[in-house]
């Protein structure tokens, strides 16, 4: 365990925040303009005729959100419902067509990873390294368990295992049933990093999973063993800060290719097995990426949206509209890819050309957590605990 890996990882946020709001602004935090005369208040958003016709659903309440922590939490949607959690509140279930309240959790732990859902399981980390499994009919606790730091990436279940990645870079894998620690999987942190974690991704017998130093590893799901790492994101230049090289966003798995986007603006595809580079191109982020059908979508930390050709990663097309409104990563539903943005905007861009189809607003606060697309419906939650859902007419 590191006892200064949370002071660092806060650490980096208020830094990040200088720099990304300009820390030679004249005036405001974000200011009009940087002293060399450049803009660094976000992008006023650009009137235009909608193309697509998005309905909101419903909406509901998860409790009291993650503020300014910055963790990204968001849902998790399985078997036709939608698990969310809050900082302050427990964790909730909810119908996906209706938003109907299903069941809840109480809980006086400040609940900060996921959750995560999936074989009847959800599963919830906390900021003192607490780690909580429900059942998913029921809200039933079913077990609990410790890692050695706070938790703020959610936890991923699967092949009878729970997969917790804590703050401190260290991978723990729990039998599902009975919360038993089965193995655990160290990786070295840098001096500084971006506020986040990537949580595990699950291929047959194999755990991939982002790192803050800019790699993705791959290791065995039985006992955690090193099978490869590659690097993503070099962390190259003269300060911590400049070296920051994060995957912070969950790396995706189609087929047998890998693909990883780091905050030092790289998207690579990986062949899975071998960990060999298939491609790589210089645009990115922190937060993850989306795939469609024939292109990889990736959202840079300067505003700008990317369409990667998912064969080759040569681009497609990009969209530098929101500059500085911090976006989300981006999902895909339909034939539209999604953002969200500091203020509370959703956005659906065309895949074919990336024009912007649609908006809506969630709530007024900070999107910082991917949404989440499942059986055509499009699920969010923002930095005060709120969730809406969408479908596309």
């Amino acid at each position: 365990m590191r006892p200064v890996s949370m002071f660092k990882r806060f650490l980096a946020v208020a830094v990040l925040a200088v720099v990304l709001s300009g820390c030679s602004t004249i005036k405001g935090w974000f200011g009009s303009k940087k002293d060399d005369g450049k803009p660094t208040e976000p992008a006023e958003l650009v009137d235009f005729t909608p193309s697509a016709t998005v309905s909101k659903l419903w909406s509901a309440n998860a409790g009291k959100g993650e503020d300014r922590l910055g963790v990204r939490q968001g849902p998790a949607v399985a078997d036709g419902r939608v698990y969310a959690a809050a900082i302050e509140g427990g964790v909730r279930a909810f119908d996906l067509q209706t938003g109907k309240s299903v069941w809840q959790y109480k809980s006086d732990a400040r609940l900060s990873g996921g959750p995560g859902a999936g074989d009847g399981l959800v599963v919830v980390g906390t900021l003192d390294g607490g780690v909580i499994a429900l059942d998913a009919s029921t809200g039933t606790e079913k077990w609990q368990a410790k890692v050695p730091n706070e938790v703020i990436a959610a936890p991923t279940i699967g092949q009878g295992l729970v997969l917790v990645r804590s703050n401190d870079g260290r991978v723990s894998a729990f039998d599902a049933a009975s919360g038993e620690r089965r193995w655990f999987s160290n990786h070295d942190l840098p001096s500084l990093t971006v506020r986040g974690n990537a949580p595990v991704t699950l291929g047959p017998g194999v755990v991939f999973v982002g790192n803050d130093d800019g790699t993705v590893s791959a290791m065995g799901l039985s006992d955690g063993r090193p099978l490869w790492n590659q690097v993503i994101g070099v962390p190259e230049g003269r300060t911590e800060l400049e070296r920051m090289a994060d995957v912070d966003g969950p790396v995706v798995l189609e087929d047998a290719t890998v693909y990883a986007t780091s905050f030092k603006k790289q998207t690579v595809a990986i062949d899975g097995p071998s960990g060999r580079p298939l491609w790589a191109q210089d645009n990115g982020g922190v937060g993850g990426l989306g795939l469609a059908s024939g292109s990889v979508v990736v959202s840079d930390p300067a505003g700008t949206v990317w369409a990667l050709d998912k064969s080759s990663g040569a681009s497609l097309w990009s969209n530098q509209t929101f500059a500085r409104r911090s976006l989300t990563a981006p999902t895909v539903q339909g034939d539209y890819a999604v953002v969200g943005d500091y203020d509370g905007y959703l956005h659906w861009l065309r895949l074919d050309n990336g024009e912007e189809a649609a908006r809506e607003r969630v709530g007024g606060k900070a999107l910082r957590a991917k949404p989440v697309v499942v059986d055509g419906i499009l699920v969010v939650q923002n930095v005060e605990g709120e969730l809406s859902a969408f479908r596309l007419q």
